[in-house]
This record gives structure tokens, sequence and C-alpha cells, in this order.
């Protein structure tokens, strides 16, 4: 890895990138123009001194997800984050793998919904970021890792207390997700990481295991779209759920929203504020 010139590059483009084009809160006394340290690691979700150390380049072989974080942090173009994998060791990922790149495009259409729960996916159901909304409303995902990122993985061995599903309702969702996987699995062939996550998930689950390799079709298309969750603070509250997939990139953002003016929308709105208070209090 050229760790110097990484680090280099690193702090170049932290420099040039605005707290106001990525959300960030600007204080009176700031002096930077750029982002810093320790806040472009909050967007990235490593900690400031691990920056740090990749920025003086004592820091020299950071992980495929590591810069594909900063390089969504930092907004980089193609071009730019091509160049980041390099300079990284790494290559950059090609069309025959899942991507988990959210493109600035796709980031402002993000960031249009930063009072909104959102929670993105990859192609294997892999989570790639949720927003502090949704952390407030369905729990804190930032100490995830693993396979305990993968929807998957969680829904079959961790399911969230917060969804209110009936057996049944359970059953069938983990039967869409594994359906979907499958499709992914023949749109990517070459893609090793997917193929050691369906042998990690089938290790991990027999019922996974099971289902993979089923003859049995899945389940019609959920045509519900509604969510209840049994919040902590608010109580049981019913949302709107509507996963949108971008085509090019192969993500699934899930959206979670009430009617306006409805209780639903109040406690929506309480479980959000006192997530987010609480998660920033953390």
């Amino acid at each position: 890895m050229e760790s110097w010139e990484f680090g280099r590059m690193l702090r170049r483009w932290r420099d040039r990138v605005t707290p106001e084009a990525v959300g960030v809160p600007v204080g009176r006394r700031r002096r930077a123009s750029g982002l810093r340290r320790e806040e472009l690691a909050g967007l990235a979700g490593i900690s400031a001194d691990y920056l740090t150390r990749l920025e003086q380049g004592r820091a020299t072989a950071p992980s495929a997800q590591v810069v594909e974080a900063l390089a969504r942090a930092l907004r980089l173009s193609d071009p730019e984050r091509d160049l980041a994998y390099q300079l990284a060791g790494h290559a950059a990922p090609g069309l025959d793998v899942v991507s988990s790149r959210v493109t600035p495009s796709v980031q402002r259409l993000l960031d249009r919904l930063a009072h909104t729960p959102v929670v993105v996916y990859d192609a294997t159901w892999t989570l790639v970021l949720a927003n502090a909304p949704y952390d407030a409303l369905m729990g804190d995902t930032t100490t995830w890792s693993g396979l305990e990122r993968n929807a998957i993985w969680r829904n079959l061995l961790a399911p969230n207390p917060r969804v209110v599903h009936t057996p049944e309702e359970q059953a069938e969702h983990v039967q869409r997700l594994i359906a979907d996987l499958r499709l992914t699995a023949s749109r990517y062939p070459a893609d090793r990481a997917l193929r050691r996550l369906v042998g990690d998930l089938a290790a991990a689950s027999p019922r996974f295991a099971e289902l993979w390799d089923s003859d049995v079709p899945p389940p019609s298309p959920d045509t519900s779209k509604r969510k209840v969750i049994d919040h902590p603070a608010t109580g049981r509250l019913t949302l709107d759920c509507d996963t949108l997939v971008v085509a090019l990139d192969d993500l699934r953002i899930t959206v979670y929203t009430a009617e306006p003016g409805t209780e639903d929308a109040d406690r929506l709105a309480l479980a959000v504020v006192l997530g987010t208070q609480a998660l920033t209090a953390g």
C-alpha cells in the first residue's frame, strides 16, 4: 500500500468537503473550511484515532469496507473512488461483484430524507448505512459488524424485537429475503464474497440452508407495506414501509413514514427526537 500517498489524499479530500455539503452543523467559532477529523470519522463509522493514523501513514491496511465508507463520506467521484482503492492496495469493485457504492446522486437523495428513518442495503441485504432517525426508531446499528450487518442473518438469528410480526409473517419475510438473495447470486456468479456469505449463513442457520436448497417457490410479494413498531419510549406505531430499488447500483433503500396529522406521525416524530438524543448522549 502507498500509505503516505493514501493519507495525503485523504487529508486533501477532507479539506475540500464543506460541512454544509454533508449535513454537519457549523458552529460560530469554526476555523477550518473543510471537515474535522472527528467529523469525517463519524460520517464513515470509524474512530478518529484510526483516521488520524491513516492520514499520517501509520495505519497501512484499511479494508475495502473502510475505503468504501470513506469514499462515501467524502462524496468522491467514481475516478477518485477508484484511486482511493488503488492507493489502499485494493482493486476497485467491478461490475461482476455486489456493490455497496452510494453514488453522490443517491447520497443527495438520502440527504433530503435526513429527518426520516432510512436504511440502505446492498443486493445481499447487507447494511450499507442507516441514518440517525432509523437508529432512533429501530435501535442502534453502529456497533454491528460482520454477519450482524446482514438482514437475513438478523431475521433468522436475532430478529429486531421492535418489529411486531406474527410467526407466519416472520417466516414469510425470511423466505422473501432468501429468494431475493438467490436472484442476487444468479446475477453475480463470480462474487467470492457473496459465495462466502451464503456459506456463512448456511453454517449459522440450518433454516437458511434448508430454504436455500429448497425448490419451494417463495411467498407472493408482500402487498401490505405496513410495519408495526413497538418503540420502548412511544409504544406501538404503524408505519408505511417502502423499499425503493436503485436499479443501476442494485441498492435497496427502505423508508419509514406516517401520514401527516395522525397519531402515528406524532409518535414517530417523538421516537426520532428521543432516540436521537439518547444516541447522541451515548
